[in-house]
């Protein structure tokens, strides 16, 4: 479908889909810490929140602008366009980039005003150590190496579960609580609240995932082969995806006597 919608609203749908996904992070942190000084119960909240409201965005803006809501997704399937597979042209990823992050900025401010807290007020959240960039590197890899698995072995119809499933995941396996997200990690920049990340703190992050990103590439290679959409040589043993909408069968064809007047 992303084939047919015009530019400007995939670009829409990217702004609005990243500014939605910060809104959650940031306004679901703020009311965490407002419930419960507990700081194991926020970050529970934070993350199922996360995990509910990502799969839900992706679930209902896929279908246009194929809900990337990231810059380092974007920047994979340009990557594998590159190289012969389906993704976004230049223009596309011009398109996008912007509006990613535009969205995460209105996404944190509105997320602010949500719960009467100034609308913009750089954090003072430092989260500058190595280990952290290290957790990032990994959150990264991992998120780029399961969006471009999916579509490899044919699932991608699986990433609104698949994707929030390995974020959540990701908010208590990573050190760094895996923001995994150039743009997301710009807009938390913007917010003073629990979810919020100093902005001296925001460069070293988005080397990390741009890394990431890389190392993301690598595994996949390494993996599944060739950068191409090929599918995988397959023994007889082998499981045959299941297609994202199974077919309906053909009806019957009509008798001789049933075409008599």
């Amino acid at each position: 479908m992303t084939a047919v919608v015009p530019l400007g609203r995939r670009a829409a749908a990217e702004f609005v889909g990243t500014g939605a996904l910060v809104a959650v992070v940031v306004g679901s942190g703020i009311q965490a810490a407002t419930l419960s000084q507990d700081v194991g119960v926020q970050l529970l909240a934070n993350s199922l929140a996360t995990v509910f409201g990502l799969g839900t965005l992706i679930l209902l803006l896929g279908p246009v602008s194929g809900a990337h809501f990231n810059p380092v997704v974007t920047l994979a399937a340009r990557w594998t366009a590159r190289r012969g597979g389906e993704g976004p042209g230049p223009c596309e990823v011009a398109a996008y980039l912007p509006a990613q992050i535009a969205g995460a900025i209105g996404g944190a401010v509105l997320a602010d005003t949500m719960f009467a807290e100034p609308p913009v007020a750089w954090s003072t959240h430092e989260r500058w150590a190595p280990h952290l960039w290290l957790g990032e590197v990994v959150a990264t890899a991992g998120l780029v190496l399961l969006v471009l698995g999916l579509a490899r072995i044919g699932r991608a119809h699986l990433a609104p579960v698949a994707v929030a499933s390995y974020i959540g995941a990701a908010y208590w396996f990573t050190s760094s609580t895996s923001f995994a997200n150039p743009a997301v990690t710009i807009g938390r920049a913007f917010s003073d609240t629990f979810a919020g990340i100093a902005p001296a703190s925001v460069l070293p992050f988005v080397a990390a995932q741009l890394v990431g990103l890389a190392v993301g590439l690598g595994l996949l290679v390494v993996l599944f082969g060739g950068p191409g959409p090929r599918p995988r040589d397959r023994s007889a043993a082998d499981p045959v995806p299941a297609p994202a909408f199974p077919a309906l069968p053909a009806p019957p064809a009509p008798r001789t006597k049933d075409l008599l007047p």
